[in-house]
């Protein structure tokens, strides 16, 4: 039943308070404007009859005399097959001059899926890119953030995974974009011919800050979605610490008690609440999720890093334009190495990452005069193969292109008995046409 109250009471930013009876936390209120036009709000704190409400667009030209009806309904995105190739606002309404969308209506910001339904991550997610599924493979259903500062690619990596990754359905959640962000995301999917696959939520730099707030629950809900109809659904964020600071935003204004470094003592549950949204269906689709997680200062320690990082399985961390062999991690590549993928997988990326650690040595004795043995010649040749080979960001392997990649680039500077691998992998895959040693 909807209610209706013609009076509000104050307004500060995106926040409007009115007094009122019967309605409950996150349900969805219309403010019918005197100019004709209405926009939305939704309930987001209740003190006895006092109820205050964020609104989804700017505040500008309500007044206190305007009408708030409450809809007693949560909000909601509209599903279909109708949404592949669409962009949207974090309100659900298009942003690229198409018609509306028609579809389920379905609430955005439900409990994560059913525990029971679940099931243990055994397929790999493949992406084309050597540092990722060689070394930090990404597992169907995965929830993994990447790391980084602001101006480094982060974005252009995401378009990668995008344009390579075998997912049956890429959601892109944008937030806090500046408009040249969202139109390389646009021309991305347009030049690589995955537009007919991707669905864009945008929240950009110039729009409300409750509207940031919005944008992952609709690409969540919606990627939930596809997800029960049986679609592996790959969804990417970008950017979690401007979702963050929305949320920081919008305390202030509520005059809410701030935690750590002005965020509210909410931010760990916030975070999580979308990032357990990552699922296996049993017998049905999946959602992996790739988020960025910009680091104010590189600081890892700062509360968004912290806290994404006792959520989630692991970390890219992008850092000089490539992904840090040392500082990246996916704590689920164990269930897919040397069981869904190659038998030497695990004992090769071991190896080389190793191999990479002690060629920094050499680097830093290289760096300080020391006379270099012929062990650290041979380190620095394969370093700098090794950032060419696999590192470098714009090379586009298969994983297996990449594994006969890996040995080539061992045979081309170590003996085979040098690398310490077990005899029974270099018999069956060491190059047989070696310069060993070269």
């Amino acid at each position: 039943m909807k209610k209706v109250y013609d009076r509000i009471n104050d307004m500060r930013g995106n926040l409007i308070t009115v007094t009122a009876q019967g309605v409950s936390l996150g349900e969805l209120a219309r403010v019918d404007l005197r100019d004709g036009r209405h926009i939305y709000a939704s309930v987001l704190r209740i003190e006895g009859e006092t109820v205050t409400l964020q609104v989804f667009q700017n505040t500008r030209g309500i007044s206190t005399g305007d009408r708030v009806t409450f809809l007693g309904r949560q909000m909601q995105a509209s599903f279909g097959d109708a949404l592949l190739g669409r962009r949207l606002n974090g309100a659900g309404e298009p942003i690229d001059g198409g018609p509306s969308i028609v579809g389920e209506s379905i609430n955005i910001g439900a409990p994560s899926f059913n525990p029971v339904r679940r099931v243990i991550p055994r397929e790999m997610v493949r992406t084309n890119i050597p540092m990722i599924d060689v070394f930090n493979t990404l597992v169907k259903s995965q929830k993994i953030p990447i790391f980084s500062v602001p101006g480094e690619p982060y974005n252009q990596l995401l378009m990668r995974i995008a344009n390579q990754t075998d997912a049956d359905v890429v959601i892109i959640s944008g937030m806090g974009l500046t408009f040249a962000d969202y139109q390389a995301f646009i021309d991305n999917a347009e030049e690589s011919g995955s537009m007919n696959k991707t669905v864009m939520f945008v929240h950009r730099a110039t729009d409300p800050a409750v509207e940031c707030l919005l944008v992952p629950d609709m690409a969540l809900a919606c990627a939930e979605k596809f997800a029960v109809n049986g679609k592996h659904v790959l969804v990417l964020m970008t950017d979690m610490t401007a979702f963050a600071d929305s949320i920081k935003e919008i305390a202030i204004t509520m005059d809410q008690v701030p935690s750590n470094r002005g965020y509210p003592g909410s931010l760990y549950s916030d975070l999580a609440s979308r990032y357990e949204k990552a699922v296996l269906i049993e017998g049905s689709g999946s959602i992996t999720i790739v988020a960025v997680t910009t680091m104010p200062g590189d600081d890892v320690t700062h509360p968004v890093p912290d806290n994404t990082g006792y959520i989630t399985e692991g970390q890219f961390y992008l850092h000089n334009k490539q992904i840090d062999p040392f500082g990246s991690l996916s704590r689920l590549k164990q269930l897919v190495i040397g069981k869904e993928t190659r038998e030497d997988h695990g004992d090769l990326a071991n190896t080389m990452i190793r191999l990479y650690a002690s060629s920094k040595k050499a680097r830093e004795r290289q760096g300080m005069g020391f006379k270099l043995s012929r062990w650290d010649e041979q380190l620095l040749a394969y370093s700098k193969l090794f950032e060419d080979r696999m590192m470098n960001l714009e090379v586009n392997y298969s994983l297996e292109e990449a594994l006969d990649l890996g040995w080539q680039t061992l045979a081309e500077c170590f003996q085979s008995e040098e690398v310490g691998i077990k005899k029974t992998l270099l018999d069956k895959y060491w190059p047989k046409n070696a310069l060993v040693g070269a």
